[in-house]
């Protein structure tokens, strides 16, 4: 996340942005919805934000869609948890820092994944796949009827990376629906959580990249390594349907939420985030123009 928009000005351990945002709400398709605009109201190139489990009232996550504005997309985060977010003060117990991590004790482990256990089993419970993916996709679909669109991607994070995955397989993706109109052109997916491997990326048809952290504590360096294999066969046609472009990106020492929560206070952090954010717009640039 480009540090031009304010990101100095922080809390919750530098990872929580007091940056005001310059869109504005709308409902579409049914839910509420923040809406981020360029300056020419272009709409031709439309990406889609799926979010993460604090949801779409998030400021980093409103922010980044001002920077995808800025860059010429229209940007679109739906509150596709329908008012049943997870609060934001829970983010230091489900994903610490790194030093802060490493340095728990196994009592303090112990303790933070019981409060895990307790906050996200329930929450996960309710927005399950069955639930969470027809309100997506409607959303997606009613969004291709919006006057100016054309073509539209998805970027998810963590939760919602998952689901931009599946958004870009068969057979809901644009890739696969013979100009229907439908679906997405492209998507990306920022260190997804829950991903079934390969289920979950046999099916993907429509370009995809993947910015993954390894110190992921959500995604291990063997899961990492079985969706680099299996994407490098996926492109050369061995293996599910075949890709026509993908890119997966490995971040050094970052760890789960790295591109939308990571501290401003470290560099490596902060350059992480603005990596992140140029690898999406130059991806949607390249795949919706």
């Amino acid at each position: 996340m480009s540090t031009g928009v304010g990101m100095s000005s922080c809390c919750l351990s530098g990872r929580v942005h007091n940056g005001k945002p310059k869109g504005r709400e709308q409902e579409i398709a049914g839910l509420q919805t923040y809406v981020a605009e360029p300056e020419s109201g272009d709409k031709s190139k439309t990406v889609i934000f799926l979010v993460d489990i604090f949801g779409w009232k998030f400021p980093n996550t409103r922010l980044l869609a001002d920077q995808y504005a800025a860059a010429g997309f229209t940007a679109y985060i739906p509150d596709v948890h329908e008012g049943d977010s997870i609060d934001p003060s829970f983010l230091n117990t489900v994903e610490p820092p790194l030093p802060e991590r490493e340095a728990r004790s196994t009592v303090e482990t112990a303790t933070a994944t019981a409060k895990i256990g307790a906050t996200l089993g329930p929450w996960l419970a309710t927005h399950r796949e069955g639930v969470a993916r027809p309100i997506i996709e409607n959303f997606i679909d009613k969004v291709r009827f919006i006057p100016g669109t054309n073509k539209v991607g998805v970027i998810g994070f963590c939760w919602g990376g998952r689901y931009a995955i599946l958004a870009a397989g068969t057979p809901f993706s644009n890739s696969n629906s013979a100009g229907s109109g439908k679906g997405v052109n492209a998507a990306y997916a920022c260190h997804p959580s829950l991903v079934s491997i390969p289920a979950d990326f046999e099916p993907v048809v429509a370009p995809l990249a993947l910015a993954l952290g390894d110190k992921d504590s959500l995604l291990g360096e063997k899961e990492v390594g079985q969706i680099q294999e299996l994407m490098q066969k996926k492109k050369s046609g061995e293996q599910g349907e075949k890709l026509t472009d993908s890119e997966v990106v490995i971040y050094k020492d970052q760890i789960h939420g790295f591109a939308l929560r990571g501290d401003w206070s470290s560099e490596k952090d902060k350059k992480a985030m603005d990596d992140a954010e140029k690898q999406g717009i130059e991806w949607f640039k390249k795949h919706l123009s």
